[in-house]
């Protein structure tokens, strides 16, 4: 069943521009089509100049004493204001406030979501307002928050601006930032991940993470201690010899292999 309309109670907009008879002061100050004043005349005899000619007689400044009447066409003036406002209102740039939250203790990947969120909403040329939100005891730390907000405005100088500086009310921590001028202008470096939430640039940041972990440096170091006992053992000097007669040996030794190698190979090509 449809819901029944509620009884709009509001008087219907209807234009207060007082225009011909309309017009009841006993005399007004005249302006002609051609913008020229005629000066103060009785009320009636403005509109008679305004007929003769086939022309309205419009009231402008109803403040002035006495009030101030133009003679135009009031039809053709509405529609050149209409399409005044319509042009800048089509010129108008809508900003919109997103807001988006963090938490004083996030995790790394968390805050790199969130960051990529901002980014996202900074280059969609959007404001940000960024809130850390305390519970608990969490409030007597406010320097965390400030850390986490000032991180992020550092990464993202780039993309935004702070426009508010960091202020906490109550248990938020709230920050404004705003679009650089880099992106209003379209300048901005970097390709526009909108819809993207992992990028290049950040499989870059995790394979350095993993790297610096401690599996990751004693992975490092057993490879490099690899590579170094290989080239020891092809070319370095053994224990009682010189470096010379070390790097001998090893020219030998390689000279030896790529011969028996060479040797080798007519016979396991007769064999296949």
């Amino acid at each position: 069943m449809p819901v029944p309309r509620r009884f709009d109670r509001r008087p219907p907009e209807r234009d207060t521009t007082r225009i011909n008879e309309r017009i009841r002061v006993p005399e007004v100050r005249l302006i002609d089509d051609e913008g020229n004043q005629v000066g103060v005349l009785k009320t009636p005899d403005a509109l008679a100049f305004a007929q003769e000619r086939e022309l309205d007689l419009v009231e402008v400044a109803p403040e002035a004493r006495p009030p101030v009447c133009r003679v135009l066409d009031y039809s053709k003036y509405k529609y050149e204001q209409a399409q005044k406002v319509k042009q800048a209102r089509k010129h108008q740039q809508q900003i919109t406030v997103r807001e988006i939250k963090f938490r004083p203790k996030i995790a790394e990947h968390d805050y790199d979501t969130k960051k990529h969120h901002v980014e996202r909403f900074l280059r969609h040329k959007d404001k940000v307002k960024v809130t850390i939100m305390f519970r608990g005891r969490e409030v007597t730390h406010p320097e965390r928050g400030i850390a986490i907000l000032d991180r992020l405005a550092e990464e993202l100088a780039e993309l935004g601006v702070v426009e508010q500086r960091p202020i906490q009310e109550g248990r938020n921590m709230t920050m404004m930032m705003a679009p650089s001028k880099a992106v209003l202008a379209g300048t901005a470096g970097g390709e526009a991940a909108a819809d993207e939430v992992f990028t290049e640039g950040e499989t870059g940041d995790v394979a350095e993470k993993a790297l610096e972990s401690p599996l990751g440096q004693e992975a490092a170091a057993e490879t490099s201690g690899n590579g170094q006992g290989t080239a020891d053992g092809e070319g370095g000097a053994g224990p009682g010899t010189t470096d010379d007669e070390g790097r001998d040996g090893g020219n030998d030794a390689a000279e030896a292999a790529r011969t028996e190698q060479t040797a080798d190979a007519p016979a396991d090509t007769a064999v296949s």
